[in-house]
């Protein structure tokens, strides 16, 4: 399914992102290897990810007008990524390009029983700086919502957190992947602060959650939380991330 693209700097988005693309190289195999083993894998798959780029998506699958603010390699796949955000109706305005570093890519092992693990190489998206920001400042201030999380560098994410709680904009906060001295400035600037132990799936919900929040900004959030897992539900499915999450006319219509 493809949505048109062609937004201009004066648009209003309802959902802002800021956050990471990730371009996913994902293995299956029986069970996870042991330190200095190798196993035989049976299935091999390149897939979009990253948690604030899966998080977006997932909010514009359900129809909400939305921007990703981050920065991608000036490589084959960034360019891709580039081309998936538009082919999800999610505005490019903000997504840099850069040669400085190459797109961030994130070796995931799934086994057998769904269990993975995962190494993030952030490349391009610890570039993303406050300059980039500062562009980004008129959207992110006229946005229902702003996602973030913490697969860019912390100080950014704090730094959009804060011009966008300043503004009077609902913000959602995910702290993963979690750090252990995590700013205690983080809890003042987060509306909604959520942890998620299932990468894809959590994304899923927060993409959810933040549609609901911008659309639906009477209903209780608990009511919020119970659709968007309906929601999240759907994404454990089907293998892979981005590639498992739901468009809106694929749900039960009592969901909207």
């Amino acid at each position: 399914m493809s949505f048109p693209a062609h937004y201009s700097s004066d648009e209003v988005y309802d959902v802002v992102v800021v956050g990471s693309c990730m371009t996913d190289l994902v293995s299956f195999t029986p069970r996870l290897p042991k330190a200095g083993e190798t196993i035989h894998g049976h299935k091999f798959f390149i897939g979009f990810g990253g948690k604030g780029a899966n998080q977006c998506i997932q909010a514009a699958r359900l129809g909400a007008k939305a921007a990703m603010v981050s920065k991608v390699g000036k490589d084959s796949f960034g360019d891709n990524y580039i081309e998936n955000f538009k082919n999800n109706g999610v505005s490019t305005e903000y997504v840099g390009q850069t040669d400085e570093a190459s797109t961030g890519v994130a070796p995931i092992t799934v086994n057998d029983e769904g269990q993975n693990a995962i190494v993030i190489i952030a490349g391009a998206n610890l570039l993303l700086n406050s300059e980039d920001l500062e562009k980004a400042s008129r959207v992110i201030c006229c946005a229902k919502v702003v996602v973030c999380q913490l697969e860019i560098r912390p100080a950014i994410t704090l730094e959009a957190l804060k011009i966008a709680h300043k503004a009077g904009v609902k913000t959602i906060f995910n702290p993963a992947p979690a750090v252990a001295d995590l700013d205690p400035e983080f809890y003042k600037e987060s509306d909604v602060f959520c942890c998620n132990e299932t990468e894809g799936a959590g994304d899923s919900f927060l993409g959810a959650l933040a549609f609901y929040m911008a659309y639906y900004p009477c209903m209780e959030l608990e009511e919020m939380s119970r659709r968007a897992c309906d929601i999240a539900s759907v994404s454990v499915q089907s293998q892979g991330t981005q590639a498992s999450y739901p468009y809106r006319a694929q749900l039960p219509q009592e969901l909207f």
